[in-house]
């Protein structure tokens, strides 16, 4: 026990301590909370590094995709959470969204709204403001690049017809993809939403340029456009 009354990490059984128990059973048998745990490796004078770390995922539905949103100032805001533990929990959270992204060959084949969202989620999913991106495909609807058009605020962003297409045809596509994000993770289409869709759809039957669809991406789920019939 340590002067608080609290049994120490030290003490705990094996199957309790979050570091053994991964290497006894796996790390698919940790909580999230232990997942955590490890990162911040202790906790404060109330409670230990698991019941901090579950307090932390409580405060977003334990769900990581929100807890990705999280500055490094709003993770300090908890007790026993300083810097460098906030800095190792926001490190980590990236490199988990970075490797779901290099999953993605760059030159894989379009199919579905949902090939879409995998490839730009990493980009997309968890901002505070709004960005605008697009997919350059070829005739076989392979990925040539994913280009970043515009950055925004927490209610829109620009994006600049010209410069779209200007960037398709220098990399010559075939087709192209439209995306931003939704921070508020309302996944309803906005009027300019629907009328910047169309303009660029239009745009591209001149150059002979196909629209094939545009996301709208929150946290964890998409509107595509092409799956509701509105392009």
């Amino acid at each position: 026990m340590n002067e608080t009354g609290k049994l120490s990490i030290k003490n705990w059984s094996d199957d309790d301590k979050p570091r053994e128990k991964l290497m006894l059973q796996g790390k698919g048998k940790l909580t999230r909370a232990e997942l955590i745990a490890i990162l911040i490796a202790s906790g404060n004078a109330e409670e230990s590094a698991v019941a901090l770390a579950q307090r932390i995922l409580n405060s977003v539905d334990d769900n990581l995709a929100e807890l990705s949103r999280l500055s490094v100032k709003d993770l300090m805001k908890f007790k026993g959470i300083g810097m460098a533990k906030a800095v190792s929990i926001v490190a980590a959270l990236e490199l988990g969204k970075r490797r779901r992204a290099d999953e993605i060959p760059e030159r894989k084949k379009i199919k579905s709204s949902e090939d879409v969202y995998n490839i730009l989620y990493a980009e997309l999913a968890d901002k505070n403001y709004e960005e605008f991106w697009i997919l350059l495909l070829d005739r076989a609807n392979q990925v040539i690049r994913k280009v970043n058009i515009s950055e925004g605020g927490m209610a829109g962003t620009v994006a600049d017809p010209k410069k779209i297409f200007k960037i398709a045809l220098d990399h010559n596509a075939s087709s192209i993809i439209l995306a931003h994000n939704h921070p508020s993770n309302n996944m309803k289409p906005s009027t300019n939403d629907i009328e910047l869709t169309k303009k660029i759809v239009n745009s591209g039957k001149v150059l002979e340029i196909n629209v094939l669809d545009h996301l709208i991406i929150g946290t964890d789920k998409y509107f595509s456009f092409a799956d509701e019939s509105l392009i």
